[in-house]
């Protein structure tokens, strides 16, 4: 949520909705017992393409009225029926069902998202229930306490103590909406990090400790392999000894006192030396704890190299001819201009540069349009016409 700052951020225990409660409806639930639906709240429409009531006094259309509220009202008691006092729907709740449930003391929510909906079924361990006719072949979730919470502006509804253990949510504030999906892009690349981690154990040194130690292997093995195998090895140890040049300089860190440093500390012997961002120097990883998974490293190294293969692979790149614009000869030229081609010792010249400078600065904007930027490109503009275009413009 917008609002606050990075700092505000936490950890919630429970699941949290974006969602309001309804008008009327209990602010707080102990021991909720959960009915998540996805099903229309509303009248039921007929299905017939064209079809149409006619009705000759106003006692009909009373009548009409009071057959849909009994038919609302009929579906409203199959869903008390599941003895919940929490209802909630994927689509919206009107008015008439909405104060039927309130008159029952159910709290109805309306109109969630549908991924919100799937997470809150997961979580409390309930089904997500489109028809009501038999309540045992429905699982309803559960939970301890459902209440009413604010965060910034914002009133949202948070599931504590749910059914299949712990459930949490992370609540991430700042200044602006770009800032937060900045964070929210780190923080589920953090998680599918940690995912992998849990999934495949094994882990290596991070700092950039594990990228020195392989390049430091590369360059032992590298005179004892002959011919230009031997240069492509050393290229590979020079990118490896990159990264931790981009780990400082993200770190805001001059880089090159920082991995000078860290070269000097594996020299001595020191293996386990790494970059430590919080301080801003070389520390021990294994000291402090900082490691990385196993393959996310392995996949980083993989993709790299099948770039820097696919880049090698090129044979020739093909350029593409200019687009010949309308009115244009075959030359380049315009036929209804009438001045000479520039010469080649003019074309290099500096007001001609100047004239590219400018336009790529913005200050010919006004007067020097595509047609004129062809002409100078093909040698048929004018250097008058240009003085004339640029005076103005400084003047301006």
């Amino acid at each position: 949520k917008a609002g606050g700052s990075l700092r505000d951020s936490y950890l919630d225990e429970g699941f949290i909705l974006d969602k309001k409660i309804g008008v009327g409806q209990p602010k707080r639930v102990e021991n909720a017992k959960i009915l998540v639906a996805n099903t229309g709240m509303d009248t039921d429409k007929i299905k017939i393409y064209g079809a149409r009531v006619k009705v000759d006094s106003m006692d009909k259309v009373s009548a009409i009225e009071d057959a849909e509220k009994a038919k609302m009202k009929a579906k409203v008691e199959k869903i008390a029926n599941f003895g919940i006092n929490c209802f909630v729907n994927r689509q919206l709740i009107y008015n008439y069902p909405e104060q039927i449930f309130s008159e029952k003391g159910i709290m109805a929510i309306e109109h969630a998202d549908f991924d919100g909906i799937e997470h809150l079924a997961a979580v409390t361990g309930g089904e997500i229930a489109s028809t009501f006719d038999n309540p045992d072949a429905v699982q309803i979730g559960e939970c301890k306490l459902i209440e009413e919470i604010i965060i910034g502006e914002d009133r949202m509804l948070r599931f504590s103590g749910v059914k299949t253990g712990s459930a949490c949510s992370v609540v991430l504030r700042g200044a602006s909406t770009h800032l937060l999906d900045e964070a929210e892009r780190s923080l589920h690349d953090a998680l599918a990090v940690l995912t992998q981690t849990v999934k495949h154990s094994q882990t290596v040194m991070g700092g950039g400790c594990t990228e020195v130690l392989m390049a430091q292997a590369i360059d032992n093995k590298a005179p004892s392999v002959p011919g230009k195998k031997a240069l492509a090895m050393e290229a590979f140890a020079r990118a490896l000894r990159q990264l931790p040049n981009i780990i400082a300089d993200n770190g805001g860190f001059d880089s090159s006192e920082l991995v000078t440093q860290l070269r000097a500390a594996h020299h001595r012997g020191e293996t386990t030396a790494g970059l430590d961002m919080r301080t801003g120097c070389v520390g021990d990883m294994e000291a402090l704890g900082i490691r990385e998974a196993l393959k996310s490293k392995k996949q980083v190294l993989f993709s790299a190299a099948e770039a820097a293969e696919m880049i090698l692979r090129v044979d020739d790149i093909i350029k593409c001819a200019p687009r010949q614009r309308q009115g244009q000869c075959r030359d380049g030229a315009y036929p209804s201009s009438k001045t000479k081609p520039l010469s080649p010792e003019l074309e290099c010249s500096s007001p001609v540069l100047l004239l590219r400078a400018c336009y790529l600065a913005g200050l010919c904007s006004n007067s020097y349009d595509s047609n004129r930027n062809d002409a100078i490109n093909d040698g048929t503009y004018s250097y008058n016409s240009f003085a004339n275009s640029y005076g103005s413009n400084s003047r301006n």
